[in-house]
């Protein structure tokens, strides 16, 4: 049985940039790796003013959340004291014995493994993956440093790869001055605003607090799901001239109660009578609107109407929404993270110019896709696509 080769990419990620991601998937690749371990570390020796370890960690497993292939790994985080790369992969070695490791690295790494304590051991504990870097290593410096390292018994691939220019610190200036960033998967920079890293100033009061329970109470894709359907609604609100923080507060909690099991659903929904609908009670993708907007209240502490409205119709619409109402459910629908689906790209085109008809896609789409299964659409939803169609044509 051949051995698993498991990649391994570690760094402060302060934060994980589009640049980290893409030399983890090329990696995988590139060396035919079965998967790659992202590792967040602790207390890094060499670096000081990051991010508090369990954000950086939250916006690692946010910006793997879509790659199935990358495996977020805490093996550094757990542990205290000063962290060094020969204890990581002792660890690594004793947790896959059966495993060939690949230490990715970019090439200015390279150029400096011989300051890695104890590097002549860590260069018989793995082969290294060498990805280029546009800066300050000439071809002649890494080429001798490569075979010094060689001849000490180091094995090292040097990646096909288009070097990357993309610099963290250019990323966290630009987020200090509250410039966009293409280099920062959404829902990474969603993550910052909302709680306020890297010299933005949070957008929400209660943003730590919310995060910290999000984050346990939802899967790791969901939780990306919700940051990223955040800020698509924030730009929506703003686009749509309506009130930007109602959206993201909204939207940020939207699916807050998406992974309760369904009868746990069913139970609050009961205890608090919040509805008698027995076809929404029976399904948990329709439950979870009527039983999040009552945890935004119980749990988060929202008191805005409108805001818990948006939560509530987020699911099967209803008619007379407001702008708000239909900003979520369309966020919800047309996020950057979202898996593919038929008019998809039609939604997203229209819902820049009109929430209205970009509602009456959506929801058609959705019509198609329930009926196409061999169930019927929930009767709240049927009214409220007659209700676009009369709003549409009288506008």
């Amino acid at each position: 049985m051949a051995k698993e080769r498991i990649g391994i990419m570690g760094g402060t990620f302060n934060p994980i940039h589009c640049g980290h991601i893409r030399m983890a998937l090329t990696a995988r690749e590139k060396a035919g790796l079965d998967r790659v371990l992202v590792v967040p570390t602790g207390n890094p020796p060499h670096k000081k003013h990051i991010a508090p370890a369990e954000d950086r960690w939250r916006m690692v497993c946010a910006a793997c959340a879509q790659e199935e292939c990358l495996t977020p790994s805490r093996i550094e985080l757990d542990r205290q004291g000063v962290i060094y790369t020969v204890d990581t992969l002792t660890l690594l070695h004793q947790e896959h014995p059966k495993a060939e490791l690949f230490y990715i690295i970019g090439a200015d790494t390279l150029m400096e493994l011989h300051n890695w304590r104890r590097y002549e051991e860590v260069l018989h504990m793995c082969t290294f993956l060498v990805c280029p870097r546009p800066w300050d290593v000439t071809p002649a410096a890494l080429v001798e440093q490569r075979r010094t390292l060689e001849a000490l018994g180091g094995r090292f691939i040097t990646l096909e790869m288009e070097p990357m220019d993309v610099s963290s610190t250019d990323i966290r200036q630009a987020l200090d001055n509250d410039q966009p960033t293409a280099l920062l998967p959404v829902p990474v920079r969603e993550y910052c605003a909302v709680r306020g890293l890297y010299g933005m100033d949070s957008r929400i009061p209660h943003a730590e607090g919310w995060l910290d329970r999000l984050f346990a109470d939802l899967s790791v894709k969901r939780f990306a799901h919700t940051l990223a359907v955040a800020h698509t609604a924030r730009h929506l609100a703003v686009l749509h001239h309506a009130d930007a923080y109602r959206a993201e507060v909204a939207a940020l909690l939207h699916d807050c109660a998406k992974c309760l099991p369904l009868k746990e659903m069913q139970r609050i929904a009961r205890d608090n009578a919040l509805t008698g609908d027995e076809d929404i009670l029976a399904s948990g993708a329709l439950l979870h609107s009527v039983t999040g907007a009552h945890l935004a209240s119980s749990v988060y502490g929202v008191e805005d109407p409108s805001v818990l409205q948006a939560i509530l119709r987020h699911t099967t619409g209803s008619p007379g929404m407001t702008a708000l109402d239909m900003i979520v459910y369309l966020a919800d629908k047309i996020e950057p993270t979202r898996d593919s689906y038929p008019l998809l790209e039609k939604v997203r085109m229209l819902a820049q110019l009109s929430l209205t008809r970009a509602m009456i896609a959506s929801m058609e789409g959705t019509a198609g896709h329930v009926k196409k299964g061999g169930k019927a659409l929930h009767p709240q939803t049927l009214q409220t696509l007659e209700w676009l169609h009369t709003l549409d044509a009288n506008s």
